[in-house]
């Protein structure tokens, strides 16, 4: 089977059988294994499978253990869904999804966000050990010129609003990018050394080569990497191979998709939103149906709409 669209993906996928049959493989393969004790050859029931093992004993299905757990939709709606928000370059919102669909804007928000969950890179792979890195930071949120003047930063106190409450500024996103390579995305409190900094030499090995503009908060990367800047102050973009541009080609496509799709994004919620992106751009060069196969490979993980909304 090989689908190139969503129509294709529901040719082929006509009945919940085929849909369980083909997750069944993508999970376990030729053996099939309990999620509650890891007990393989269970056998099967009308309903599912049950674990052979005498102390376990429980009845299961596939979606124990994955995104998929106690959702009563059908896995024909949810791969439709894991295909429009995986190829859909700037996001779906949940609103559009619901439309397309058929189901509530409600469920499609809770869908989307085990989506995400299911987008999260598991181990982050170290970058910059063949290749140049370039590191940059985003700012995320409205333009002060465009807020109510109620909202907008008092000038007596910068920790307030000129209403008297607590001042949120734009929320800082510190990204690295390989070139033709992946891109890493972490929200931070702040644009610190402290914060920045300790995410670069997290993700990117000592000697390697580091591009970035010319903040200070990266001053002190000579000490690990070889490290050089432009100066966009005085209009400078590019110095031979010294640039951002890649990395400043990524912020576009997350600007886009947070402003245009999804207008805002909660505190609680951005690093999700970074993790669906980043999962995005890191798979662009495979086809629907290697990316679609990929991520259901990385589904067996469990988000609880309590604990979601918590």
């Amino acid at each position: 089977m090989e689908f190139k669209s969503l129509i294709q993906l529901l040719d082929y996928f006509k009945d919940e059988e085929t849909c369980i049959e083909y997750y069944e493989r993508i999970r376990w393969g030729n053996e099939p294994a309990c999620p509650h004790c890891g007990c393989v050859n269970p056998y099967k029931t009308n309903r599912g499978w049950k674990c052979r093992d005498k102390e376990c004993h429980k009845k299961f299905t596939v979606k124990v253990g994955t995104i998929f757990e106690n959702s009563k939709i059908s896995f024909r709606i949810w791969f439709a869904a894991i295909y429009l928000a995986t190829t859909s370059k700037k996001g779906i919102s949940s609103v559009q999804l619901a439309t397309q669909l058929n189901i509530t804007q409600k469920t499609a928000w809770f869908v989307l966000h085990r989506i995400r969950e299911m987008l999260k890179e598991k181990s982050p792979k170290m970058l910059g050990e063949n290749n140049m890195v370039e590191v940059d930071e985003a700012y995320i949120g409205g333009k002060e010129k465009n807020k109510h003047r109620n909202k907008r930063r008092s000038e007596e106190n910068l920790e307030l609003t000129n209403e008297g409450k607590p001042y949120k500024p734009k929320k800082v996103i510190v990204g690295l990018i390989e070139r033709n390579g992946k891109v890493l995305l972490k929200y931070v409190p702040r644009a610190d050394a402290r914060n920045m900094v300790s995410f670069i030499k997290k993700h990117v090995p000592e000697n390697s080569t580091v591009y970035s503009d010319q903040a200070t908060v990266y001053k002190q990367l000579h000490k690990t990497y070889t490290h050089d800047s432009v100066n966009h102050a005085l209009s400078i973009y590019v110095e031979g191979d010294v640039h951002t541009n890649t990395i400043e080609n990524f912020w576009s496509i997350l600007k886009r998709g947070i402003y245009g799709i999804y207008h805002q994004v909660s505190d609680k919620h951005v690093s999700r939103y970074l993790d669906e992106f980043a999962a995005r751009f890191n798979t662009r060069d495979l086809t629907p149906q290697e990316r679609f196969d990929g991520f259901l490979v990385d589904a067996e993980s469990v988000l609880d709409y309590k604990q979601l909304i918590a």
